[in-house]
C-alpha cells in the first residue's frame, strides 16, 4: 500500500461499491474529462469502473474514500504488456495529493504484473491539472487527438495519449 500519515490506496471491494459511486458519479455527470454517457446508471457505471479486466483500487483518508482508479492491459492482444489506468479524485479531496498517490500506486501495481510501460489513452486536453500532474509523474504527450473530446462548455477539444516506461 501506498500512504502517507492517513492516507492510504488499496484494493477495492464489494462494499466501497457506494463511496465509489459518489466519487466518480459527480464526474461522469459534469461530463468533461471522461467519455462516457452523462446520463450514464449507478449500475453501468460501476460495471465498467469494476469490469473483470480492471483492478479497481481506492484511495482512503480517515478511513474516507477520497479517490479511485482502474489498472488494467491497454489491450488484450498486441499492448497487453502495456497498462491503463484512470483515476478520479473526490471534489472536496483535490489539491491534497490523492491523484499523485494513487498515481504512485498504479505504477507500483503495474510494475509488479510485469507490465513495460504505462500509456493513458485519451486525456482531455482542457483537464490542465490532470495533464500537468501526469507529466510531473513522468508521462509525455506523445499524441494529439484533434477534437476528439465534446466537451459539454467548451464543444470540440484535443485530447492526449500519454506515456512513460517503467
Amino acid at each position: 500500500m501506498v500512504g502517507s500519515d492517513s492516507l492510504i490506496v488499496r484494493p477495492a471491494v464489494q462494499s466501497d461499491d457506494d463511496a465509489i459511486w459518489r466519487v466518480i458519479e459527480p464526474v461522469f455527470r459534469a461530463g468533461e474529462t471522461y467519455a462516457l454517457p452523462r446520463e450514464i446508471s449507478r449500475a453501468d457505471a460501476l460495471a465498467y469502473w469494476r469490469r473483470p479486466a480492471h483492478a479497481a483500487f481506492v484511495a482512503e483518508d480517515a478511513e474516507r474514500i477520497v479517490g479511485t482508479y482502474y489498472l488494467r492491459a491497454n489491450t488484450i492482444e498486441g499492448e497487453s504488456h502495456i497498462a491503463n489506468c484512470a483515476y478520479i479524485v473526490a471534489a472536496d479531496a483535490r489539491r491534497r495529493g490523492v491523484a499523485r498517490a494513487m498515481c504512485a500506486h498504479s505504477l507500483e501495481q503495474a510494475r509488479e504484473r510485469v507490465f513495460s510501460a504505462m500509456q493513458f489513452n485519451f486525456v482531455v486536453s482542457t483537464n490542465d491539472q490532470a495533464v500537468r500532474l501526469w507529466q510531473s509523474c513522468g508521462f509525455a504527450i506523445v499524441r494529439t487527438l484533434p477534437g476528439a473530446f465534446v466537451h459539454p462548455t467548451r464543444g470540440p477539444v484535443d485530447a492526449y495519449v500519454m506515456f512513460r516506461k517503467l
